[in-house]
């Protein structure tokens, strides 16, 4: 009988969430191709995932260029890889006042955090609309629940993705696919790197939380067919507080997390 793999497809899946996913995904038997900008770092992750005993493909795309979705999906497609998952990981923040910050930094921000996931998210929903399966994972973030004064336009790009998500999963809720949205909070991953936090007080406290229960959430959460999860007691309790507090007051306690912390001598 002939048999066809399947395949789940994770951006930025060589770190921090992405990483964690690939991980869960590979040990729960699933093929993978894995998707970044390193070819040194994918060819890491894919000989340490390889022993998982599944197949694991790599494909280096720099999802910044705003051709980079619809070159990737046609490469999957010429190569007749048959994608049953999707899974739109890769993101970035940059921390500052909008006033300061650099706009192409924020430019490039928005394609990847927002461009390239819809364009993602639209051509593989079509091909799984025309075979009637599919899941697809969106992080998103509680940053999507609160204005985040010195990271703004990180918060507006998963404010976007949440609405989005949502948005989609009612439509084909009915279709045989399954859109779920995943909410962290604060993570312990390189993104505080990337975004030039590492001075702010919410990693100074400490509290970051654990990647792979994130991922394990949101892994259990897609597959259960649920639209949304917020992974974590604390964050539950964050998500709950921004849904009674105005914005106004929203906003003000999240600057008051992301403030950068002065170091004490």
């Amino acid at each position: 009988m002939e048999t066809t793999k399947t395949y789940t497809l994770i951006t930025g899946g060589t770190s921090g969430i992405g990483y964690e996913l690939a991980k869960i995904f590979a040990q729960n038997g699933h093929n993978l191709i894995l998707v970044s900008r390193d070819v040194a770092d994918l060819t890491i992750t894919r000989n340490e995932l390889l022993e998982l005993g599944v197949d694991v493909l790599i494909i280096s795309k720099d999802l910044f260029d705003k051709q980079s979705p619809f070159d990737l999906y046609n490469e999957i497609c010429e190569k007749g890889y048959d994608v049953e998952i999707l899974v739109n990981n890769a993101g970035q923040g940059q921390f500052g006042e909008f006033s300061e910050t650099q706009i192409h930094r924020e430019l490039a921000i928005i394609q990847l955090n927002i461009s390239s996931l819809v364009v993602l998210t639209k051509l593989f929903l079509q091909d799984m609309l025309k075979k009637g399966r599919g899941r697809i994972l969106n992080l998103s973030s509680i940053a999507s629940k609160a204005p985040g004064p010195l990271n703004s336009v990180y918060h507006g790009t998963k404010a976007f993705v949440q609405s989005f998500t949502q948005a989609i999963a009612e439509e084909v809720k009915d279709k045989g696919i399954t859109i779920t949205a995943l909410l962290p909070g604060a993570t312990d991953t390189d993104f505080f790197n990337k975004a030039d936090m590492q001075q702010s007080k919410i990693v100074k406290d400490g509290k970051l939380d654990d990647a792979k229960k994130v991922a394990q959430d949101g892994y259990a959460a897609l597959m259960k067919g649920e639209q949304m999860v917020v992974s974590g007691f604390k964050n539950k309790v964050k998500v709950a507080m921004s849904n009674v507090l105005s914005d106004k007051a929203a906003a003000k306690n999240m600057k008051k997390e992301q403030e950068q912390v002065s170091e004490k001598k």
